[in-house]
C-alpha cells in the first residue's frame, strides 16, 4: 500500500498552490464518498489528498431572496435539504440531495463533489441542470463561472484545468411560476445507480396555461449528464397540454445516447428516459401550479407501457 500524504489548508488559495504543485497526483477531498472508494479500488494513485473541511467558502452556504442560493462545495446534503427555506424554493434539487445514497452517505457526501466526480450517473447533476446552476471555480490563474451543463467533458472528467478546485455552486432564485423534479429508475434499492435519470424545470406564464420555459438534463444515457436544449426550447411558448410533454419527451429520448450492460439496455434505458421525461415534467408544472400531482396526471394520460 502506497503511502499518502494528507494536506489540510485552511484557506482556497493553500489548496489551489497545493493542487498546482502536486498536478494529477492530488485530489480534494470533501465528503470521500466517491473518492475514498476510488483510491481502494486503485482508480487513483496519488501523492496527496486535501481535505477541505477548514476552508470557510467550502463549507458553508448562503441564501438571499435577491441574489439567490450559493452552495459551498464541501457542504453536506442532509444540511441543504433539512433547511425548510431552500426546500420550498428548490424542490428539484431536493429531491437529488435525497436519493443521493443513503442517510449515512448524505452526512457526508456533497452536491460539489458529485458533480467533481462527474459521473454520467450522477443524480445531483440534472437536477442542478434544471435550477439553471453556475459553478464557482478558483484557480492559479484566478476565479471563473461555468454552467454545469457545461462542467462535465467525459466519464469521470471534468472542464477544470489543472490547479482550479470547485469552490461553490450558485442557483439562481426560481421565479414566478417555477417548478422542478427529479426522478430516476434504479433496478432494486440495493443498486443506487440510476439506470436513468431526468431532472426538468418549467416556468409557467402567469394564467398556469403556457410554458414561459423549460430545462431538461438527464443521467446514465450518455458518457455525461445531457442538457436537452432543444426540448426546452421547443416548449417555450407552447400550450400545456398533453401534446407538447409528449413531444418534449420524444426529443429527450432522441438526444439520449445509451449503452447496454447488466443494469439496462440500450432500448430499456431509450423507453425509460421518455417515461421519465413525461413524469418529471408533469410533477414540475404541478409544483409551478402549487398543486398535487394527480390533479394534473392527465397530461400524461397516455402511459401504456410504463414500468
Amino acid at each position: 500500500m502506497e503511502a499518502i500524504d494528507y494536506a489540510v489548508p485552511n484557506t482556497v488559495k493553500e489548496a489551489i498552490e497545493i493542487l498546482s504543485s502536486k498536478g494529477d497526483k492530488a485530489r480534494i477531498l470533501a465528503g470521500g464518498t466517491d473518492l475514498l472508494v476510488q483510491l481502494r479500488g486503485g482508480r487513483f494513485s496519488l501523492d496527496t489528498v486535501i481535505d477541505v473541511k477548514n476552508i470557510d467558502a467550502l463549507n458553508t452556504y448562503t441564501f438571499d431572496s435577491s441574489k439567490g442560493l450559493e452552495i459551498g462545495a464541501a457542504v453536506e446534503l442532509y444540511r441543504i435539504y433539512q433547511d425548510p427555506e431552500l426546500s420550498e424554493m428548490f424542490p428539484g434539487l431536493m429531491d437529488a440531495a435525497t436519493l443521493i445514497g443513503g442517510i449515512q452517505i448524505q452526512g457526508r457526501a456533497t452536491f460539489g463533489g458529485n458533480l467533481c466526480n462527474s459521473a454520467p450517473s450522477g443524480d445531483g447533476i440534472p437536477a442542478l441542470i434544471a435550477h439553471n446552476a453556475v459553478c464557482n471555480i478558483s484557480g492559479p490563474k484566478g476565479d471563473r463561472q461555468m454552467s454545469v451543463e457545461e462542467f462535465c467533458v467525459a466519464p469521470g472528467r471534468n472542464a477544470m484545468d489543472n490547479g482550479e478546485m470547485l469552490v461553490s455552486i450558485s442557483v439562481p432564485i426560481p421565479p414566478k411560476g417555477f417548478g422542478s423534479n427529479y426522478q430516476r429508475f434504479i433496478p432494486r434499492n440495493e443498486m443506487d445507480i440510476a439506470v436513468v435519470g431526468v431532472g426538468t424545470s418549467v416556468i409557467l406564464d402567469d394564467s398556469g396555461t403556457k410554458f414561459e420555459s423549460a430545462r431538461i438534463s438527464l443521467a446514465s444515457v450518455g458518457p455525461t449528464p445531457i442538457f436537452v436544449s432543444d426540448a426546452g426550447e421547443f416548449l417555450a411558448g407552447k400550450e400545456v397540454n398533453d401534446d407538447n410533454i409528449a413531444q418534449a419527451a420524444q426529443m429527450a429520448k432522441n438526444a439520449a445516447s445509451p449503452i447496454s450492460d447488466m443494469r439496462g439496455t440500450i432500448e430499456q434505458r431509450k423507453h425509460l428516459v421518455e417515461v421519465f421525461t413525461r413524469r418529471t415534467l408533469v410533477e414540475s408544472i404541478s409544483r409551478a401550479k402549487g398543486l398535487e400531482i394527480q390533479a394534473l396526471w392527465k397530461f400524461t394520460s397516455n402511459t401504456e407501457g410504463e414500468n
